[in-house]
């Protein structure tokens, strides 16, 4: 048995017996209460509200399909800086965040499904995915400033259109009813070598409420960190004779022997984050609302270290054809603009709804350095720049038709657009020594659309809704420039689809504690701007094609679950699914060049359960599982991926913790285990513990509190509490703490 198994072992026992003693403690600390604070003899249930699966508020338990939610204690429990950590606890969800607060942009995926673009991602209404890429900001959004994260897994075009292929992921901003002051400050750094070093941030907010008419609320989230060495320099050349310091590896597959010689040095990065939301009730039943974010944030490289020396112990930073360029790691900068307008109103009996919102990537680019001249003093360079910004605007009308049902009907229309543009940088340390314009692409798309659900409670326990919407898409303007290379610049016809997407659920409840749902339905995803017109060439020399005759993908999917609830405080769910996705945009490798294409169809099936314990308000159990089952099914392009497991989609996944509240004491544990993941289509890349491979993991972090006063708080976590050691391409954070007041009035 090797030495990772026993250790994981070990740390599944030591949680075992932290549950089991926790119990035993709950118990115990329960016959010691007076009684009447004996709660768990009647324990007061609180429906939980959510919106996103149906566009109307519903209690969780009767909303349709399959729903996780998490709330702003939930998040004020763990320590959690960017809003996707928040979700890596929830079954089903792969989040890849592989460096830590370094990745700004990491991808939210559901079911299996491979690819941001696949995973709708919105906040208060308003769509997030880059029209560019289909990619989030994720780092630009400050999980403080909000109340819920709502996640609708499955298929759900029927209500949102494009990307909502997987499911939905929709956060919620805070609104207060009264004054309240926050103010939260923060420092941690590394407890292992390769540990955030000099981690700090500082966040404020302000609410407030004027009259029962108007009210206002502020938030600023300031985040920073030096980073560690994440990035190796590996590279295929041994050192020659006399040189010393480096280490001996192999590339992904294992087949291959690599040398690591380096790192590009401390990967650091920045954020800052604003939200400001207002709203105004002109009467109970009509509000106007209005919210605007700002996002500003970077990264960089400092001090690229080299391991190797030669005879007389001097440093080495080239041989061969190995060149100082490869230690140097790239910066950027990016500012994102959020504007949102709302207006709800009553016109009894119908309910209406109207938004309107701009995500506007104003800035958002990064430097190279030439992998030819460039070295620590100087050289040349490359800027590449890709703002991009997409206008949203929704109405919908919800009214019932007899007292037995409820239609929601409206429309949409969303229109997206970004450019791409790289520079050639005389200097690649200055990003303001560029010259002429080596390249550039743009294209704009948009889509209209009506949808409409139907609720029909067919029986005081039985309750149908079916649906669907219209998606009419069409993209236009294309263009693309390779200066100086034959054939360019080039202009792309403007073409059209379209899309029908149907969805159908079924909510049935029994008995009081048990809860059965069944949903079904069909989605789509356009292809974005990237995929349609932007042809790039890698540091590696591999041209990366663009298609402008991509076809939109499909999405066939249906979904089972059923929700028990047991003995006093217990409740366990199991989820069963299935995913068929035709028309799959594919990008395939021969040579130095990789092309997209609508290459064949895939297959995601899986299994989701559930289990919790609740002691009252002092101890809260809980623990999950996710088994996916995600192949390619059909690739004439690439046979060799057919039966091969989608990339970046672990098959198993599980996470374990525990809540302890007593008194002024409060602590959170959570172990976390997610499987191997291939970034290859033939899975060919399955050597472990080597720099660019995705290596299976088991991590624990705990984050204990203390309440001073009523309005101050004490707490301290500690992130990778085991030191795991492991690759998510780059290497991955090592063990670390972080320490924090937070005061609120």
């Amino acid at each position: 048995m090797s030495k990772k198994v026993v250790l994981h072992t070990f740390c599944g026992a030591m949680l075992a017996l932290h549950f089991c003693a926790g119990s035993a403690l709950a118990e115990e600390q329960i016959k010691e209460l007076p009684k009447k604070q004996l709660v768990l003899k009647k324990e007061i249930r609180l429906e939980q509200i959510v919106v996103t699966a149906t566009r109307t508020e519903k209690d969780l338990d009767s909303a349709p399909g399959s729903i996780s939610v998490v709330t702003k204690e939930d998040i004020e429990k763990r320590n959690i800086i960017t809003f996707d950590d928040a979700l890596n606890t929830i079954p089903g969800v792969v989040t890849t965040r592989g460096k830590g607060l370094m990745d700004q942009m990491s991808a939210i995926t559901l079911r299996g499904l491979p690819s941001q673009s696949r995973t709708l991602v919105m906040i208060d209404g308003i769509t997030l995915n880059s029209p560019y890429s289909g990619s989030i900001f994720s780092a630009g959004i400050s999980p403080g400033s909000l109340e819920q994260i709502e996640v609708v897994k499955g298929a759900s075009s029927s209500l949102y259109g494009g990307y909502a292929m997987g499911g939905v992921i929709n956060m919620i901003t805070k609104m207060p009813t009264k004054r309240e002051f926050m103010l939260q400050s923060g420092y941690g750094s590394g407890m292992a070598g390769d540990g955030m070093e000099n981690t700090r941030r500082v966040a404020v907010s302000y609410g407030d409420s004027f009259k029962d008419k108007f009210r206002v609320y502020i938030h600023n989230d300031y985040w920073a960190t030096d980073g560690y060495r994440a990035d190796l320099n590996t590279q295929s050349t041994q050192p020659g004779a006399g040189v010393t310091g480096y280490t001996t590896t192999t590339d992904v597959t294992g087949a291959s022997k690599k040398y690591i010689i380096g790192d590009k040095g401390m990967n650091g990065s920045w954020q800052d984050n604003l939200t400001v939301k207002t709203e105004y009730s002109f009467s109970s039943d009509t509000k106007l609302r209005f919210t605007f974010m700002k996002s500003t944030g970077g990264f960089d490289y400092k001090d690229p270290s080299t391991y190797l020396r030669n005879a007389a112990g001097n440093e080495v930073w080239t041989y061969g054809t190995v060149k100082e360029s490869t230690y140097l790691g790239s910066y950027g900068c990016n500012d994102q603009y959020i504007y949102n307008l709302g207006f709800d109103t009553e016109l009894s009996p119908v309910k209406i709804t109207v938004t309107l919102g701009l995500m506007d990537q104003v800035s958002s680019w990064s430097v190279t350095p030439d992998a030819t001249t460039a070295t620590r003093s100087g050289g040349a360079g490359k800027l590449s720049s890709t703002p991009a910004s997409a206008w949203n605007s929704d109405v919908q009308a919800t009214f019932p038709v007899s007292s037995w049902n409820l239609i929601t009907i409206g429309g949409s229309f969303r229109t997206g657009s970004s450019h791409s543009q790289e520079y050639a940088l005389s200097d690649w340390r200055d990003d303001g020594s560029k010259g002429a314009i080596t390249y550039e692409s743009k294209g704009t798309d948009r889509t209209f659309a009506i949808f409409a659900q139907d609720e029909i409670p067919l029986h005081e326990k039985l309750t149908l809704y079916v649906g669907f919407r219209q998606d009419w898409w069409e993209t236009f303007d294309g263009y693309a420039n390779n200066v100086g290379t034959a054939g360019y610049p080039k202009t792309f016809d403007s073409r059209n689809a379209t899309a029908f997407s149907p969805k159908g659920a079924i909510v049935f409840k029994p008995f009081e504690q048990t809860t059965l749902k069944i949903a079904g339905g069909r989605a789509f995803r356009a292809p974005t701007t990237y995929d349609l017109y932007r042809t790039w060439t890698s540091a590696r020399g591999i041209t990366y094609n663009s298609n402008p005759d991509l076809k939109p993908e499909t999405n066939t999917s249906w979904d089972a679950s059923i929700s028990q609830g047991l003995w006093q405080g217990a409740n366990i769910k199991v989820t069963y699914y299935e995913n068929y996705i035709s028309d799959l945009i594919y990008s395939s490798t021969t040579g130095t060049t990789n092309n997209k294409l609508n290459a064949g169809k895939g297959e995601s099936k899986g299994v989701e359960m559930e289990a919790e314990q609740k002691f009252g308000q002092l101890v809260r159990l809980f623990t999950n599982y996710t088994y996916a089952d995600s192949k390619i099914t059909e690739n004439s392009s690439v046979p060799a991926s057919v039966g091969k497991q989608m990339t970046n989609v672990p098959e198993h996944m599980f996470n374990v913790g525990t809540d302890i509240e007593y008194g002024p004491f409060g602590a959170t544990v959570i172990g976390r285990y997610v499987g191997k993941r291939y970034a290859n289509d033939k899975n060919t890349d399955s050597a472990r513990n080597v720099p660019g491979g995705y290596d299976p993991f088991f991590t624990a972090d705990i984050k204990m509190r203390y309440k001073l006063t009523s309005w101050a708080t004490a707490s301290f976590s500690i992130n990778n509490l085991l030191d795991e050691q492991y690759y998510s391409y780059s290497k991955a954070p090592g063990r670390s703490w972080y320490g924090e007041l937070s005061f609120k009035f």
